[in-house]
């Protein structure tokens, strides 16, 4: 009787340590190879099998014919390269899914593996992960000595179920990986987009300037920009120049939308650099996007405009991007600056009409996304342009400088949709401010017998 209790007990010890080796593998993962080339040893020996063998299937269902495991390896040898052989047509039972078309797979799997071991005792589990089967465990002997118990049993299936475990974190290592990849290009091309944005406003004489950009995710595809006409000019005359305001909106979010704005940018300010009057410049701008456009399945929404602080006449063009909004001082009313044209990139021949408009000092301009109107507050109500013009109205009467006016009009915006909550979309806004402060030079009598607007 002692000598059974102690052959019972020198087994117990045994199989904690096969099961506490298994377990220390798994505890301290860095390796799924190595975990798994030791499953088939510990689960032979916990039963006093002559042999086991490991079988695991890929995500996506096929064998994962790397992975095949078994002990010992030099008697299972043909074994595996039989396996390995298995088409993964030959596992897979035409009309199922689900859980029925898992149990015919492993079904049909037994089947090759019986074939290919020959008549030997043969116990089998299936490895499970997220209620998935990802494998099956088999342990077999040559001979009819395999005594089996649900001591065994329990055992192999502990086996298979730390195996299970295996295979789901190496999958959410994977996941991270991916993930903090994912996370460094998006880091890369967020830094890269604020390189493009412009960081502060230019200098521009009589003209008071302020700038934000929100974007939803770390990559946007909101744009504006300041664009000197004749960049070679230097001091004093580059600020009495002629200089172009842009905003922009590539339809979607992320990545896509940061590349082609960014791509859109290089061939604008190149357009910007010939002189040519916004509805010009934006039919060109859409020739030459329109392979790029295509090709991506986007579209760009774009105002134009350029000002000159010598007649103060601001020229604008617009390919279906949100209209500006104009406060005029004298009048204390808010206006649109729209004109009529196509998205960029809609089709190749599309017609866009220059508009221009006379400002006076004091005049706000505000140049803005349909990430301010389109954003939804705790209601599910949109802030909605009749919302930004009565801000702007509100700003602009305080006689606040642009800064003022966009600080007030982002503490507005948040306030509606809440200071915890995320925008849903990229979010831009520029105020454009013809100071009152400055004397501006007198105007000359053809521009003055125009009137305070035209076309």
């Amino acid at each position: 009787m002692r000598q059974l209790l102690d052959s019972l007990s020198r087994e117990q010890r045994r199989n904690q340590e096969l099961l506490a080796s298994l377990g220390f593998v798994l505890r301290s993962f860095t390796n799924l190879s190595r975990l798994l080339e030791l499953v088939p040893l510990v689960a032979a020996r916990l039963v006093a099998a002559e042999s086991a063998l490991l079988v695991v299937f890929r995500p996506d269902g096929r064998l994962w014919r790397e992975q095949l495991q078994a002990t010992p390896s030099d008697h299972c040898a043909d074994l595996l390269r039989q396996l390995a052989a298995v088409p993964d047509s030959a596992l897979v039972s035409p009309g199922l899914a689900g859980s029925e078309a898992e149990l015919a797979r492993a079904s049909l799997l037994d089947q090759q593996v019986r074939s290919a071991i020959g008549v030997r005792e043969l116990f089998a589990t299936s490895v499970l992960a997220r209620g998935q089967v990802r494998g099956r465990l088999y342990v077999f002997s040559g001979s009819s000595r395999l005594c089996w118990s649900e001591v065994h049993r329990r055992h192999v299936q502990l086996v298979a179920d730390l195996v299970g475990v295996g295979l789901e974190t190496a999958s959410l290592q994977e996941d991270r990986r991916r993930h903090e990849r994912v996370d460094r290009q998006l880091s890369i091309g967020a830094e890269i987009q604020a390189q493009l944005v412009p960081d502060h406003c230019p200098v521009i004489e009589g003209v008071d300037l302020a700038a934000r950009c929100r974007p939803a995710f770390q990559v946007g595809g909101d744009y504006y920009d300041f664009i000197p006409t004749r960049p070679r000019q230097l001091g004093r005359r580059r600020e009495r120049g002629r200089w172009a305001l842009v905003v922009g909106d590539v339809m979607g979010k992320g990545v896509p939308a940061g590349l082609l704005m960014t791509l859109l940018r290089g061939m604008l300010r190149a357009e910007a650099l010939s002189g040519h009057a916004p509805d010009r410049i934006l039919h060109d701008l859409n020739q030459l996007a329109q392979e790029d456009l295509a090709h991506s399945h986007r579209f760009v929404t774009l105002f134009y405009s350029d000002f000159d602080p010598l007649s103060r006449r601001l020229r604008f063009a617009n390919a279906a991007h949100n209209p500006p909004l104009l406060w005029r001082r004298q009048r204390n009313r808010v206006e649109r600056l729209d004109a009529p044209g196509l998205l960029i990139g809609l089709q190749s021949e599309a017609d866009y009409r220059m508009e221009t408009v006379l400002l006076e000092p004091g005049d706000v301009v505000l140049y803005y996304t349909d990430g301010v109107t389109e954003a939804s507050g705790f209601s599910g109500d949109r802030y909605d342009e009749p919302r930004l013009m009565a801000a702007l109205l509100e700003a602009s009467r305080a006689r606040l400088d642009a800064q003022g006016i966009l600080d007030q009009l982002f503490a507005g915006l948040d306030r509606f949709v809440g200071v915890d909550r995320q925008l849903e979309d990229d979010a831009s806004m520029v105020v454009f401010k013809l100071r009152e402060d400055v004397m501006l030079p007198p105007l000359p009598p053809s521009l003055a017998a125009a009137g305070p607007a035209g076309s």
